[in-house]
């Protein structure tokens, strides 16, 4: 078992130098702790520690022990249930889930719902989908010289310099922006 924590690529970097250790001190002639410590380029103090641990309680005293602080109080289970409603449900009479609905329906707090969104990265104010434009001719076909497709695109901000195209997949839109025609900003 202790070979096995050793070389696993999926132990705990901690867990396979305690390992490695034991492993280390093993054999018919034990090792000076001096020569452990070089060879794994610890401390003799580290060497001692969970040498004596092991022979003490064995594989049981390598893992780590209980760290002192209050233990959590929300269940994974909870936390699951949330993230799976705020990405898979959309609430009754809302676009989208805010911390204070979200903590009606799974009975946590404002608060607890806030600390699982960050943890999770998620924004459920943050829409992903397509919202078509409000913009009455943006829908327009016939916009441009003679309905060729081609347009203005309205709604830039002032001071933006020289021409650009903008293409849609439906038509191409001429606009002026900045940054296609060298100039003192460029």
């Amino acid at each position: 078992m202790l070979t096995r924590w050793a070389r696993r690529a999926t132990s705990a970097q901690a867990l396979a130098l305690r390992a490695r250790i034991v492993l280390a001190c093993d054999g018919l002639d034990v090792p000076s702790i001096v020569g452990v410590t070089r060879e794994l380029r610890i401390t003799a103090d580290a060497v001692r520690k969970w040498r004596r641990r092991f022979l003490a309680e064995g594989l049981d005293g390598l893992v780590d022990e209980p760290r002192p602080g209050r233990p959590p109080t929300i269940a994974g289970d909870e936390v699951e249930a949330v993230v799976v409603a705020t990405l898979e449900e959309i609430p009754k009479n809302a676009t989208h889930w805010s911390r204070s609905s979200m903590a009606a329906r799974s009975g946590l707090s404002k608060s607890t719902i806030g600390r699982i969104w960050r943890k999770f990265q998620l924004k459920p104010h943050l829409a992903d989908t397509f919202k078509p434009s409000t913009d009455p001719l943006s829908g327009r076909e016939d916009t441009g010289p003679e309905a060729g497709g081609i347009g203005v695109e309205f709604g830039l901000p002032l001071g933006l310099r020289g021409p650009h195209v903008v293409n849609r997949p439906h038509r191409l839109q001429v606009g002026r922006c900045r940054g296609l025609v060298p100039g003192p900003w460029a």
